[in-house]
């Protein structure tokens, strides 16, 4: 049954009740009249759902990198907040999400989670006005991750228990550094192989900023591979692009190279600690990498510490000229 309410500024609006029953429906009717008073005269805001924010949060961030997983985290979600008005997602609801999550993943998975529900009710309020107000949400405390990364020797067996395609990202994120996004949605208008050169768009990017990336001998000899596998994407199975690295696949071949407690991310870590242990500035491993603070850098700087021996041998020298004058000097 079509009902009919005043909304701000007297204007009419049509809307359905959802029943035919005219009780119901008047029921309804009365509902939205007394919602639209309080909404006008006494300035309170209407009532909306964490199904709402979610969908507009989606919608207004679909350009992120984390997209397709932010959606992942908000269906599992929905079995606390499906249909929960805004106003009622408080501290002890999040703490039950919290400790619910925090049973079978890692803290800082939780935590995770419990970020994303931040950011969706901070949008709501301080954005979009929905709410005045969001609850403390309590993070669980994160141990410092322990940098993980291959010796050459683990990268050959892992690469040796790989099919084809995937060893051609491994081999192109280990050339490049870049993250797992940026290897599978590679597209060949990103590159340009006459001058041995890619780009990450700031849209891709996490810090939001673009990135330059030079293409050595061995990540140009991976993208020549590619060529004309596909007309738009660079990483391809059986003619389709790749949607996913952390296969079934991946994973027996984890196990048979005996490498544990090893996620695809981790390759990354493994392309800047060599170049770390290989004496490269920091700054330089910061352009390199698209990293937004020296701080995230500075995780690979205890990897370059053998290299500063070299430039702790000039002081050497010098001491070492100047001492054998003393001692000439000390003779005569």
């Amino acid at each position: 049954m079509t009902t009919y309410a005043r909304a701000l500024k007297g204007r009419r609006i049509r809307c359905s009740s959802g029943t035919a029953d005219k009780t119901q429906a008047q029921e309804y009717h009365d509902k939205l009249k007394a919602e639209s008073w309080r909404i006008q005269r006494l300035g309170e805001k209407p009532e909306y759902t964490w199904d709402k924010a979610a969908c507009k949060f989606l919608l207004e961030t679909q350009h992120k990198a984390t997209h397709e997983r932010d959606k992942e985290k908000l269906r599992w979600l929905q079995q606390f907040l499906r249909n929960k008005p805004l106003q009622e997602i408080d501290r002890e609801l999040i703490d039950h999400i919290a400790h619910t999550k925090a049973k079978d993943t890692s803290p800082s998975t939780a935590n995770r989670y419990l970020a994303l529900i931040r950011v969706v009710l901070r949008k709501a309020c301080h954005d979009w006005e929905w709410i005045d107000k969001i609850p403390k949400i309590r993070l669980f405390p994160e141990p410092k991750r322990r940098i993980r990364w291959l010796t050459p020797e683990q990268v050959k067996k892992l690469l040796n228990e790989l099919p084809q395609h995937q060893q051609d990202m491994m081999i192109f994120g280990l050339s490049t550094g870049l993250r797992q996004s940026n290897v599978l949605n590679l597209e060949w208008n990103q590159t340009d192989l006459e001058r041995n050169v890619a780009w990450i768009h700031p849209d891709q990017a996490k810090a939001r900023k673009a990135i330059h990336v030079p293409l050595n001998s061995v990540a140009m000899a991976v993208l020549l591979r590619q060529v004309g596998k596909h007309h738009n994407r660079v990483f391809t199975f059986r003619g389709n692009p790749i949607a996913w690295v952390n296969t079934r696949a991946w994973k027996l071949a984890l196990k048979r190279a005996g490498i544990e407690n090893f996620r695809w991310h981790d390759l990354r870590h493994t392309w800047a600690s060599w170049l770390a242990q290989q004496g490269t500035p920091m700054n330089v491993l910061q352009e390199l990498g698209g990293w937004e603070s020296e701080e995230m850098v500075r995780r690979y700087a205890h990897l370059s510490k053998p290299q500063l021996m070299q430039h702790a041998e000039l002081v050497s020298n010098i001491l070492g000229d100047t001492i054998l004058s003393h001692q000439k000097e000390k003779r005569g």
